[in-house]
């Protein structure tokens, strides 16, 4: 499998790298060097008009991820049990962080909510957001690589750590060919479906939660 640049909605970069520690369909032969395309999905995501606005406060908490799942190369499953890389392909950042920073570009851009950042930033959040992420994959169990993401996320108050609200979000978006290029523009658009599910619903949620009588 080879990379190829991205169109439209993805923005990619060629550079050189040794793929000697990557696995499975990753494997080059001789020690020889091969170009690698770096994928970075672009995710936009368009506010609901059914969300509400909050005066509350958000944190995120840095998601968390199996160690096999949090990787820049890109995962795909051609049968069930078998975990392969495809070569010549990374993603220019790990799946953890392109989650944590699509989810928390979609709710600073949304205006629906005064503050929302990482907690690292000691920002005062009123709520907090945790997100593991468990797959992040091309999947052939439909006889094609589908773009698989599946994320649980739980909404917590922060004053007294009650779960507000928990859910498991899961995205499988085929894509139109085999090709890395292809499969790469579906990871972007089962990405950018998945983080408008999960700001909405910590909207929602929260809000619900804050209306609540104590």
């Amino acid at each position: 499998m080879r990379g190829a640049t991205l169109g439209r909605g993805m923005r990619a970069m060629l550079v050189l790298a040794a793929l000697a520690v990557l696995s499975g369909c990753s494997l080059l032969g001789g020690g020889k060097r091969d170009p690698v395309t770096i994928y970075s999905p672009q995710v936009q995501v368009q506010p609901d008009p059914s969300w509400p606005q909050v005066d509350w406060q958000l944190a995120i908490t840095k998601p968390s991820a199996a160690r096999l799942v949090d990787s820049p190369r890109i995962s795909v499953r051609p049968v069930p049990g078998e975990l392969q890389v495809y070569r010549g392909a990374v993603w220019a950042q790990t799946p953890t962080d392109l989650l944590e920073g699509a989810v928390l570009r979609a709710l600073e851009d949304s205006g629906r909510i005064p503050a929302v950042g990482r907690v690292a930033t000691g920002l005062r959040a009123d709520y907090r957001l945790a997100m593991d992420v468990r797959r992040f994959e091309a999947d052939y169990s439909s006889g094609g690589p589908a773009a698989t993401i599946e994320v649980a996320a739980k909404l917590l108050h922060n004053t007294d750590q009650r779960v507000v609200a928990a859910r498991t979000f899961e995205q499988a978006r085929p894509a139109a060919t085999t090709d890395i290029d292809s499969v790469a523009a579906a990871f972007e658009q089962a990405l950018g479906t998945l983080t408008t599910e999960i700001a909405g619903w910590t909207l929602a949620q929260g809000q619900a939660d804050a209306e609540r009588p104590r």
